[in-house]
């Protein structure tokens, strides 16, 4: 692998949290230089983004503010974490509910809503995060953020006989920072019977699918073939990630020694990629300067 690196997409199992991911793919790919954009729940598989090498440099750029789900949520129980690792809290007999009820209350929580983010979120308060402190047996109590859930359909629903619950096979598309759980709580608390998440699978971050995506097993396989390991090197990567303006050799001479260029007016970060098709830099324009974010291809590389 050259020392640009690239990401790595992977198709996270349950049960593991983002940690443990890392950690393996850096003894599969021999390489401490790996870091993950965001964190999934040990309970939820799906998709996990990671840098690596490089690319690592990439993370904090990239604008993974959309991410989409499928669950499934039970209704007729409340649990302290709003999923199924939680106590129970209460029950409620479910099977009485209309699909119109259902629909009506989901209805209520699309759009750009108020929620309050699960117990257990990764959320700081007063320097540490909400889950350890709820860990530690503390009561606690988070403000309301706003979101946006921009799709919250029903796909299915399941009558579960044996302790009269719903069971909603759901999709689900949202910024960043909804919780998904909060969702299934707070549908279950609006139907009067409360609810809570049993399966949680996130099929995209921003522009990166399940179609980038590989499991560790299937990582593992690869390595001991040597085959490529990255799903998207650093330049299909950059390209993936950010709208871009072509430059020439003397632009990518100047960005790759720490110079600026003049601004074309594209908003937000963008790549500059030079005519073999690298990306050499990450942009911003403020005033009368395209200057570097990140240059991805220094003079000394």
């Amino acid at each position: 692998m050259d020392g640009l690196g690239g990401l790595l997409i992977v198709d996270k199992d349950g049960g593991m949290t983002s940690h443990d991911v890392v950690a393996k793919c850096r003894k599969l790919l021999h390489t401490r230089k790996i870091g993950h954009a965001g964190t999934l729940d040990p309970m939820a598989t799906g998709v996990l983004v990671l840098g690596v090498e490089r690319a690592t440099k990439l993370l904090g750029l990239l604008t993974l503010t959309t991410k989409a789900y499928t669950a499934t949520i039970r209704l007729g129980q409340a649990t302290t974490t709003d999923d199924a690792e939680g106590e129970v809290l209460s029950t409620a007999p479910a099977l009485s509910l209309t699909d119109a009820d259902i629909a009506g209350h989901t209805a209520k929580l699309t759009g750009d809503i108020e929620q309050v983010p699960a117990t257990v979120s990764a959320i700081k308060v007063d320097g540490e995060r909400a889950y350890a402190r709820h860990r530690a047996g503390e009561e606690v109590q988070l403000a309301a953020r706003p979101v946006t859930v921009s799709r919250f359909d029903i796909l299915a629903r399941r009558n579960v006989e044996d302790g009269a619950f719903v069971d909603l096979d759901v999709v689900v598309e949202c910024t960043s920072g909804t919780y998904v759980r909060a969702l299934a709580r707070d549908l279950g608390a609006a139907l009067g019977v409360g609810g809570h998440l049993t399966a949680l699978r996130r099929t995209r971050v921003g522009p990166f699918t399940l179609e980038h995506a590989r499991t560790l097993a299937e990582l593992a396989t690869a390595a001991e073939s040597d085959a490529v390991m990255l799903s998207l090197d650093m330049d299909d990567a950059v390209r993936t990630a950010f709208p871009h303006r072509d430059i020439d050799d003397t632009q990518a001479d100047d960005l790759r020694n720490g110079r600026w260029l003049e601004p074309i007016g594209l908003g937000g970060v963008y790549a500059a990629i030079d005519p073999q098709g690298r990306a050499i830099a990450l942009l911003q324009e403020s005033g009368k300067r395209a200057a570097s974010v990140m240059v991805v291809r220094p003079s000394n590389l």
